[in-house]
């Protein structure tokens, strides 16, 4: 019996809802055919948008949407995504398997996609090839309410009044695909980019730096002493890879000790957000600056058949243990993470959604995020874990992976993974300062640890029910079994 305690009257902080972001890039199948489909197309669509997409995003509650990338962002000139169609020049996606883009999707589209799914905005700016004029005028083109040659365009293109644009990145992986800067460097650039990102009206920039990628806490460091009166956000990207980047291993044929070596890899994420929360508390003690893991998840290789440069990959239990791992961790660290963003939304890496022509279903990982939910914007609740070990040869890991909240209305949520692919875990889940009066609860997982979700079978892998938790002498005693993804609700 393994003992989990959760405080009910010790509140750790909000939850940002916005933990629970997503990202889309022009990459592969993300936004041509998995999002975007054209006016014309034979697929139901909203002004070129599948209406399927649509209804599945907004049924996931997605709270914010990061766009036009990744290494796309800084390579991105925006002035080529407005006015008519057939007006617009195409370009060569020279990061993504070099195909030519006809930049049907652009800025107006993307606001449109927002609106219809209820999502926040988040635009990521082209530091990388792209002015300081350009980018002033993209903000100015988005955000200014009055008479200038921006806002006249954007009248011009169909859009009379200015949209709302809060979160705005300044450079991506600018250490890498964007410019492969020193972060002394980068630190100055951004100084002079940012410095022309302008506040019109009543409209707020929050602005997020490029951060680190995985454990380089030296960028953190320089950008933090050096920019950090200038930012609101400091970007951290960290995917879990299972072998290395040559061999990055196969998104559904995989035995136990690759599972295994998954989960080990995505609990590194835990130590990293530490590791760059302890430098960030060095020049920031009152957290005043977010930590925004705006790119995170599996990364494998592609699917045999399609287009290495599309990033195409399948999706299994494994993606759902993997995203509830991370979940919960961006939970536990909401007093400075404050916006998460899955790589990628559609047809890419560890993607929510998949399609195909007109077909479309949901992954192993939507259903984690909707089972999620609940935790938006609730407290995070001080949670206590007897943890045992789940062992492969000779390395070890925790056996579960937990995290707690109450929400508005004082109902208490615990998501629970299970990371042994064996063996269930009883559980004796006790409340201090709150009695449990009833526990419902649901689950994803399935036999076999690569069962997915196919065109065939979409939903071989989903949320069900969790009727094994029962609430005896004020404890909630529950048999969590192997490899699943459970969420108790505890009235």
């Amino acid at each position: 019996m393994q003992n989990i305690k959760v405080y009910a009257d010790r509140k750790k902080g909000t939850i940002n809802k916005n933990i629970y972001g997503h990202f889309s890039e022009h990459l592969g199948r993300c936004i041509y055919g998995g999002i975007w489909v054209g006016k014309d197309s034979d697929i139901p669509n909203t002004n070129g948008i599948r209406n399927d997409v649509i209804e599945a995003l907004r049924e996931m509650k997605i709270p914010v949407l990061r766009w036009p990338g990744g290494c796309f962002a800084d390579e991105y000139h925006w002035m080529d995504g407005i006015g008519p169609y057939e007006s617009r020049p195409t370009m060569i996606n020279t990061h993504w398997g070099g195909v030519t883009e006809n930049n049907h999707f652009g800025t107006h589209e993307f606001f449109e996609l927002c609106e219809l799914i209820g999502a926040e905005p988040y635009i990521n700016g082209n530091l990388g090839s792209g002015t300081v004029y350009e980018m002033q005028q993209w903000v100015e083109y988005m955000t200014f309410d009055g008479v200038s040659p921006m806002a006249d365009l954007r009248k011009k293109n169909g859009r009379e009044q200015p949209w709302k644009l809060k979160y705005f990145g300044i450079g991506n992986e600018n250490w890498g695909c964007g410019g492969n800067m020193t972060p002394e460097y980068y630190a100055d650039e951004y100084k002079r980019y940012a410095t022309y990102v302008r506040n019109y009206g009543g409209n707020r920039i929050y602005k997020i730096a490029c951060g680190p990628a995985g454990d380089d806490t030296n960028w953190t460091e320089v950008l933090m002493k050096k920019a950090s009166k200038f930012f609101d956000g400091l970007s951290l990207h960290h995917y879990t890879i299972t072998h290395d980047w040559t061999n990055k291993g196969s998104a559904t044929n995989f035995d136990e000790a690759e599972w295994f070596m998954t989960l080990k890899r995505t609990l590194e994420m835990d130590a990293i957000i530490t590791a760059h929360e302890r430098v960030m508390d060095k020049y920031d003690p009152e957290k005043k600056i977010a930590l925004i893991v705006d790119e995170w998840g599996n990364w494998f290789d592609v699917e045999p058949g399609t287009n290495p440069g599309f990033l195409f990959q399948q999706n299994t239990l494994r993606d759902a243990l993997v995203a509830g791992i991370n979940l919960n961790i961006f939970n536990n660290h909401c007093s400075r993470v404050q916006m998460a963003n899955i790589a990628q939304m559609v047809n890419v890496l560890q993607a929510v959604i998949l399609t195909e022509g007109s077909r479309m279903i949901k992954t192993p990982t939507y259903h984690v995020f909707k089972m999620y939910a609940v935790h938006q914007d609730a407290q995070l609740l001080e949670t206590d874990v007897e943890n045992y070990l789940y062992s492969n040869g000779s390395e070890s890991i925790p056996k579960l992976s937990v995290s707690s909240s109450m929400d508005a209305e004082g109902k208490i949520h615990v998501t629970i993974c299970n990371l042994d692919p064996d063996n269930a875990a009883d559980i004796n889940l006790q409340l201090e300062g709150a009695k449990a009066g009833k526990v419902s609860g649901k689950i994803i997982t399935a036999d076999k640890i690569n069962a997915m979700n196919t065109f065939e079978a979409p939903e071989a892998v989903t949320e069900k029910i969790f009727e094994d938790a029962a609430v005896e002498d004020g404890a909630v005693k529950a048999v969590i079994p192997a490899k699943s993804v459970v969420l108790l609700e505890i009235a």
